[in-house]
């Protein structure tokens, strides 16, 4: 269902080209620091280019394959792996380089199709499920270029395309500035753990030395393993895919009711830290009483010597993670307590863990609510697309302006 004034039409008859490039014989040894840009699958990101790790190729190889050349304002599509259906529009930052064959270059007919509102359409429900109706039984195998050409695409007039396109920017604006906000408030935070957590920054009214003991000293694991099936079956449930990485954030719940292998149990206050690839920080601050995997150590704290919010700072330290990740396993290292039980830990006064773990934790809590905001925002914008791709919701100005 599409507005009256709009069209159907297959994305052949609106482009000048659909197709691929070539990996270079000699793989990743032909790869220069500078050069033309080679565009692989990993740059394409969902709606955006992502260059950090950009490979460049020689003038030479690129005369190779040189009708694959890059211009500014292609569609760039992924079609094979676990990738496929994120695309991104070039810019003059690759314009010039190269893809490879797992990347699909559109190129369209600016005068029938905006190139920026193709790339929020591909990007759609709409588009992901025409995308997803080529993929035998879900697996996402890989696109050709007759079923990208094969797509339809509904058509406003071109003036409609670009406002969509804008407003859509605009909303990816908006949540750019939020992600740009969110990472620079834990840059902060992280300084400020670097400089609370050793003392090289008091906070006003604190003075005296710090003592410095090891971890095994104030802290254990609450080492009180249980089934399921012998507590509240509602009771929370906790394995490592439910903690965010790095966020100390729950992402998921689960009960008890849907596990039958043996658990750790941990009450509130206990501070939860994920043993199974400690470099993926998973690391919470339990809320509440429950039951977690045995890849993670519930710590409970000695009262009289370290406040349980002060140890959850610590163990989000980078020291303290790259110490838990000296552990033994290769395909599965987990964290050795013998080996972090000696870790040193340096204690000012109970008041002052306190004061101390409360600035983080107001830290945490400002950069939690940036990232609802930031979720909220991608809600709206998902809206939105759904409504202007569809001709659902029309941009008053272009609407008033079809009408006359």
């Amino acid at each position: 269902m599409i507005p009256e004034d709009w069209d159907l039409d297959q994305l052949g008859n609106l482009t000048n080209r659909v197709g691929s490039g070539i990996t270079p014989t000699g793989g990743e040894k032909v790869y220069t620091k500078e050069g033309r840009p080679f565009i692989r699958s990993q740059n394409v990101g969902w709606g955006e280019l992502q260059l950090s790790d950009l490979a460049f190729i020689t003038d030479e190889i690129h005369k190779t394959f040189a009708t694959s050349e890059i211009e500014e304002g292609d569609v760039l599509l992924n079609i094979t792996g676990a990738s496929i259906g994120r695309s991104a529009v070039a810019d003059p930052r690759i314009a010039g380089g190269n893809v490879n064959q797992h990347v699909c270059e559109i190129r369209t007919e600016r005068q029938k199709l905006e190139p920026k509102y193709l790339n929020y359409y591909l990007l759609s429900v709409s588009g992901q499920g025409q995308i997803d109706s080529f993929q035998a039984g879900g697996n996402r195998q890989g696109l050709n270029y007759n079923q990208i050409r094969s797509f339809t695409i509904p058509l406003p007039r071109l003036p409609e395309q670009r406002a969509i396109a804008a407003a859509l920017s605009d909303a990816d604006g908006l949540i750019g500035a939020l992600d740009a906000l969110i990472e620079k408030k834990r840059a902060i935070k992280q300084a400020a753990m670097q400089q609370l957590l050793t003392g090289k920054k008091r906070l006003p009214g604190f003075t005296g030395e710090w003592e410095t003991k090891r971890l095994g000293e104030v802290a254990s694991i609450r080492n009180q393993k249980i089934l399921p099936s012998n507590v509240d079956p509602d009771m929370l449930c906790v394995e490592l895919e439910h903690i965010g990485q790095g966020n100390g954030q729950l992402l998921a719940i689960s009960t008890a009711q849907n596990s039958t292998s043996s658990k750790y149990r941990f009450f509130t206050g206990d501070v939860l830290f994920g043993r199974l690839r400690s470099y993926l920080r998973k690391f919470w601050h339990a809320d509440r009483d429950g039951i977690c995997t045995t890849e993670i150590w519930p710590l409970v704290v000695d009262a009289s010597q370290v406040d349980s919010g002060f140890l959850y700072t610590i163990v989000q330290s980078d020291r303290f993670v790259e110490a838990a990740s000296i552990s033994y396993g290769t395909h599965m290292p987990r964290a050795d307590w013998s080996v972090m039980k000696n870790f040193e830990v340096c204690l000012p006064s109970l008041p002052e863990q306190t004061a101390i773990a409360a600035v983080l934790s107001d830290m945490d809590a400002e950069i939690a609510a940036l990232e609802r905001r930031r979720e909220k925002a991608e809600q709206i914008k998902q809206g939105m697309m759904q409504q202007l791709l569809t001709g659902r919701i029309r941009l008053p100005s272009v609407g008033e302006a079809n009408d006359q």
